[in-house]
């Protein structure tokens, strides 16, 4: 199994798709980073060589791709960016809110969570 910036890359993928495991590289990156090291894509993943490997992770460093930790603390020190200096999309992100103006009303059960049912309390009626 090849591991790479510590992920291991699932062995029966294409090494083009099993790139894409890594947080931060995507397709285009991938495309990117296997012509750099001059490895075909469509090789599995299971029958990369110990150098073919090295090749992949020297060609990730020298262009600089952002990747797992790194990429993942600058996300959240943007987003803790926002939410200190008390912009709109910080207040939205700290209530757990849709950023990008969706609408609420109906959708966003992605953001919301699960449904919390707000009143529906019976009243008893007393007789006077």
């Amino acid at each position: 199994m090849a591991r790479i910036l510590g992920v291991d890359l699932p062995n029966d993928k294409k090494t083009i798709i099993a790139l894409t495991y890594i947080y931060g590289i995507g397709d285009t990156t991938s495309k990117k980073i296997l012509d750099k090291a001059g490895i075909d894509g469509e090789k599995k993943a299971k029958d990369l060589t110990n150098d073919e490997i090295s090749k992949l992770r020297d060609s990730i460093q020298t262009m600089g791709v952002r990747t797992e930790g790194e990429l993942r603390r600058l996300v959240a020190s943007n987003i803790k960016r926002l939410q200190d200096i008390r912009s709109y999309r910080g207040i939205r992100h700290r209530k757990g809110l849709p950023l990008r103006g969706q609408k609420t009303r109906a959708n966003s059960r992605t953001r919301k969570g699960k449904k919390k049912t707000v009143g529906g309390l019976k009243r008893v009626l007393t007789k006077t």
